[in-house]
């Protein structure tokens, strides 16, 4: 028995990993390396009530595979508002499960803390920075362990039914398979279309990241990550500087994704409101997609006859990982998954249903 996985990223690796303890596998990827698109640019945090109630539920299935794997280490997240924004503060800091702080304790959290706006603070000790590099090398590594092949460079240009499987082809190659798994990413609806399989209706959306130096020289290896109301913004320690970004969630086309300098301009606003220090250069920026079906909710399974998803995973690929990697697997095996019934009802492509009859631009499949 073989499979065919389509894309690079943490949702191919995992499905590589997982799929390949029992099948054949061929990982296909068309950029020159893994995880060029969003596993590359992920902000590389593990927060358990982040997302949904299903997206949550797959994080919780998550923790255990991703504490023995050594990929989490203790970060917090500190919450920060105005005096202002009090009712929607109240809403938020419990929704994330946080504990109210003073701002004298959270100045000693997060140093740079602007006392003439921040009135408003609260801190969840559990949240984790992720080692994205080490989980999805030990994926990689499992597949390849298990006699898995990745062939990058290999820019899909037909995918048809072969019999009861599934031919791919590409510039210089092609694969066989019984099953195809559709872990595309942005690309998702795209390889559906190219393999004759109705859409789901999946919309990347842009998320954009600069980093800034150090603020005023700070050690800042132990500060929590730091964030506005509704996702307005965020702060992140990241090798020695911070990482801002202006959380903006803007519809894309599947592409390779760079930041907009008005938007990252209008994030580092609203930061910079609720800190001391000015920022006075950007050293670097990018941007990536965070690609999510019609009801924010992972598609993991299938609905056509040796056709899988793996896909819609947001901003949640890494924190959600192992638990979607090991649901895709049991229901390829046609195993009973160990998450309850109705979350995995609440991932089934099934659910879209209603969606078999409505036309989608055909989005392109290459980067």
């Amino acid at each position: 028995m073989s499979a065919i996985v389509i894309g690079g990223g943490i949702a191919g690796v995992s499905a590589a990993a997982e799929l390949s303890r029992d099948r054949h596998v061929t990982l296909i990827e068309a950029e020159d390396h893994l995880a060029h698109h969003a596993s590359g640019r992920s902000a590389a945090m593990f927060i358990e009530d982040y997302g949904n109630a299903t997206i949550r539920a797959l994080s919780r299935a998550s923790t255990g595979p991703l504490q023995d794997a050594g990929v989490l280490s203790p970060r917090g997240a500190l919450m920060l508002a105005r005096a202002d924004q009090s009712e929607i503060f109240d809403t938020e800091h419990r929704s994330f499960g946080m504990t109210r702080l003073s701002v004298d304790e959270a100045a000693v959290l997060f140093p740079i803390l602007n006392r003439d706006t921040v009135t408003l603070a609260a801190y969840r000790a559990d949240v984790f920075d992720l080692d994205t590099d080490l989980l999805l090398h030990g994926f990689r590594k499992r597949a390849l362990a298990n006699g898995a092949k990745f062939v990058t460079r290999a820019r899909i240009d037909k995918i048809v039914r072969d019999g009861d499987g599934w031919q791919v082809t590409w510039p210089g190659g092609e694969a066989r398979a019984d099953l195809l798994v559709n872990a595309a990413g942005a690309w998702a609806d795209g390889v559906a279309a190219m393999a004759g399989i109705a859409q789901i209706g999946l919309q990347p959306f842009r998320r954009s990241m600069a980093r800034i130096a150090a603020p005023d020289g700070h050690d800042v290896t132990r500060w929590p990550l730091a964030e506005g109301l509704g996702e307005g913004w965020y702060a992140k320690p990241d090798a020695g500087k911070l990482i801002v970004s202006p959380s903006e969630e803007h519809p894309m086309d599947p592409h390779d994704a760079f930041s907009d300098d008005m938007v990252l301009a209008e994030g580092l606003d609203r930061y910079q409101e609720m800190v001391t220090p000015p920022v006075t250069r950007i050293e670097h920026s990018w941007a990536g997609l965070r690609t999510f079906a019609p009801d924010r909710a992972l598609v993991i399974g299938s609905r056509d006859p040796g056709f899988f998803w793996l896909a819609g995973q947001g901003g949640y690929g890494f924190q959600t990982g192992p638990a979607a990697a090991r649901l895709l697997g049991d229901l390829v095996a046609g195993r009973q998954s160990e998450l309850p019934p109705e979350v995995v009802s609440a991932l089934l492509p099934a659910r879209f249903e209603n969606l078999q009859n409505r036309t989608f631009p055909t989005p392109p499949i290459s980067g």
